[in-house]
């Protein structure tokens, strides 16, 4: 399964564009729609192409993170919502929690409250990822 159109807009809009390098709100070496993998912040400006490369990438990588710990049957907007999410926390952080242990139980609906939890970076509460968490939840559910 892909992520579709929906999910894809979610991220670019929470991720933003940005062809210089910066740092994130975790202070994390960022650049395009949330590149990490390998940015530094000395390199040089990226063409919007390039950026749309590297989203691709990413985007590739969190379907693969989505098919490998979820373990349910999800329709494609489930899947997209999901993608979304992977690609911003990370596969990897999601194993073990009660966030993923509910909707590998089936607990659809409760696992789409529980995502609005997860809007904190650094310890601190951001409006943006309360606004993604929020999207993130509609499109589940949808």
């Amino acid at each position: 399964m892909r992520c579709n159109e929906v999910g894809l807009e979610i991220i670019r809009d929470a991720e933003g564009l940005s062809l210089k390098p910066y740092l994130d709100a975790a202070g994390i070496p960022t650049i395009g729609h949330g590149h990490t993998t390998g940015v530094r912040m000395d390199m040089g400006p990226i063409s919007e192409a390039t950026a749309e490369m590297f989203l691709e990438r990413d985007v590739a990588i969190a379907e693969q993170g989505v098919s490998r710990i979820v373990r349910v049957a999800l329709n494609e907007n489930q899947f997209s919502a999901m993608t979304s999410f992977v690609f911003n926390v990370g596969a990897q952080k999601l194993v073990g929690t009660k966030t993923l242990n509910c909707l590998n139980r089936g607990q659809y609906a409760e696992f789409a409250d529980r995502l609005l939890m997860w809007n904190k970076a650094g310890g601190k509460e951001l409006e943006g990822l309360t606004k993604r968490r929020e999207a993130e939840r509609r499109l589940f559910l949808s």
